[in-house]
């Protein structure tokens, strides 16, 4: 079995088809911009209804403020106004309308200063009206782009268009709102420009609109949106079945259970109210899954892996390729009744930016799935898996278990035999099994041409891919437990998200010869990844002139 997708859709050829040829001159629009776009050296302004969709809540806050009261009464059947608002009504009308007119006014001149360029390389968004501020990304830094579509975006039809690049952190450039058309006309044209698949990047100097010309060839074209074959979708049931049986839907069982043994011990029913918050929190976090959730869709294109999902609110992430630095794969053990898994990636900028329960689901390649759904991702995060069993491989990180019987200290020839029939894993050694009662048959590691793969946890199953050339850094540690039982932690160090690699408890000698053959495939594999350009072609360098058999070696 192998892991690599067949019926991907065929890579752009750089120089033609859609996006190729020269960007256009500076300042240039084509047909349809309607009022979004400026003619200032080639700078483009958002939608003007950006501002209001931003900070509805502003003039909502507003009306409440000085309406709660007159709203009260109405409700109860009185006068919307009382003796004592009368005398004060023109005062109360002037500060309101004053301040009404301040925030709508604000709201106008963020819109007017705010304007963005896609030109020579670099996405450049320029805000602030008294506080200037531009923030610009290199094209071929892109990590991911999303489109995010709040509730209230989609009622107007807008989106926002988020750019996540390697050395943006928390500065990552947002552009809300556009129109969900232009939107995603300007990542299908970001995207061309960053993966080299055409002149978008802006090399020429020229600065690119997402409603130029969409004929393929000619000059200025905007790229259009690469085709893409469906992967998976996660039913709702499914969806709804892995929140019940989440670690918080656990841990609320297990308090709500020790709380009316305690209620029941003590005679004191105070005990079931700290349940009460509890339960609110779980609902709400219930909710967010679910609604992040919905309709979760995994999609394959020459562009990378496109993830669409949201019920309320909706977005759509772009990963190109080979920008994940670390994967997870974890089954919490409610879900092994149904053999369900989730996959948690780590992408540059994605575990800096938003916040925390919004990172986490931006961070999620697959909600809930199957052993088979985990595969096809799998193939899309590594199209080449370095190994020529590669379902034998992952299965055995996903799933597998150590030979109870062998053991690692008897010698070189049975741990060859033990890693043949664990799939090549390499588990913590017998001598160990006090430190992990439970998980040292599962504690381990094995490396493909590819990438490390780090198994770990009995109950809660683990597995974390590594590619090679995303190893950033590397730690031995070792607590005086393991230092007397010769075991030891290795530690990778990638970007910032939810994915920590960590090897646990791997023999001492074997610990310091994976140290030093990954710090060897890691400078390796960097080197063989030359360009940030996914499409570029790889340049075949001349091949030399075959030696002359009748000579003998020349030595210089």
């Amino acid at each position: 079995m192998a892991l690599t997708p067949e019926g991907l859709p065929a890579a752009r050829e750089p120089g033609t088809g859609p996006g190729s040829g020269d960007t256009g001159a500076a300042g240039e629009t084509g047909p349809g911009s309607g009022d979004t776009r400026t003619a200032d050296a080639g700078w483009l302004r958002v939608h003007p209804g950006s501002p209001f969709v931003r900070g509805w809540v502003a003039v909502a806050a507003l009306f409440f403020f000085f309406g709660r009261d007159s709203f009260e009464r109405l409700l109860q059947g009185g006068p919307v106004f009382d003796e004592r608002f009368a005398g004060r009504a023109p005062w109360l009308l002037l500060g309101g309308g004053t301040l009404l007119l301040l925030t709508v006014l604000g709201f106008v001149l963020s819109w007017y200063f705010t304007r963005y360029q896609v030109a020579d390389g670099y996405v450049r968004v320029n805000t602030g009206f008294l506080f200037r501020q531009q923030r610009q990304a290199r094209l071929d830094r892109v990590q991911a782009i999303d489109v995010v579509q709040p509730l209230l975006a989609r009622i107007f039809g807008l989106a926002e268009l988020r750019f996540e690049v390697a050395d943006a952190g928390e500065s990552a450039v947002h552009l809300a709102y556009l129109r969900a058309d232009e939107a995603r006309q300007l990542r299908a044209t970001i995207l061309a420009g960053a993966s080299g698949a055409s002149g978008a990047s802006g090399a020429s100097g020229g600065t690119l609109s997402p409603s130029q010309a969409t004929e393929p060839g000619q000059p200025g074209a905007a790229a259009v949106e690469a085709p893409e074959r469906t992967v998976l979708t996660v039913p709702p049931a499914r969806l709804m079945g892995s929140v019940l049986l989440s670690e918080q839907g656990l841990a609320i069982v297990a308090g709500g259970v020790a709380s009316v043994l305690l209620s029941a011990i003590t005679e004191n029913r105070s005990f079931t109210v700290f349940l009460i918050p509890a339960v609110i929190g779980l609902a709400a976090s219930y909710w967010s899954s679910f609604n992040k959730g919905y309709n979760f869709t995994a999609a394959v294109s020459p562009d990378g892996i496109r993830l669409r999902y949201g019920l309320l609110d909706t977005q759509a992430q772009t990963v190109p390729p080979g920008r994940i630095q670390a994967l997870k794969i974890s089954q919490p053990p409610l879900w092994r009744l149904f053999g369900w898994y989730r996959i948690q990636i780590n992408v540059a900028g994605y575990g800096l930016a938003g916040s925390a329960r919004e990172g986490s689901h931006r961070t999620t390649l697959l909600p809930v799935g199957s052993l088979t759904d985990v595969l096809k991702l799998l193939s899309l995060v590594l199209p080449d898996p370095g190994t020529a069993d590669p379902a034998g491989v992952f299965t055995a990180g996903i799933n597998g278990l150590a030979d109870p019987t062998g053991t690692r200290d008897a010698g070189a020839q049975e741990t060859a035999a033990r890693q043949d029939a664990d799939g090549g894993f390499v588990t913590t050694p017998r001598r160990a099994r006090l430190l992990a009662p439970l998980g040292w048959r599962r504690n381990g590691f094995t490396a493909t041409e590819t990438a490390l793969l780090l198994r770990s946890g009995r109950w809660w199953r683990n597995l974390v891919v590594v590619p090679h050339q995303r190893t950033q850094s590397m730690a031995l540690q070792q607590g005086p437990l393991a230092r007397r039982f010769r075991v030891a932690d290795l530690v990778l160090h990638t970007t910032a998200g939810p994915v920590a690699p960590r090897l646990i408890q791997v023999g001492l000698d074997e610990a310091r010869a994976l140290l030093d053959a990954q710090a060897a495939r890691a400078r390796a594999a960097r080197k063989r990844q030359t360009s940030e350009h996914w499409m570029e072609p790889t340049t075949q360098p001349a091949q030399s002139p075959a030696p002359d058999t009748q000579e003998g070696p020349h030595h210089g």
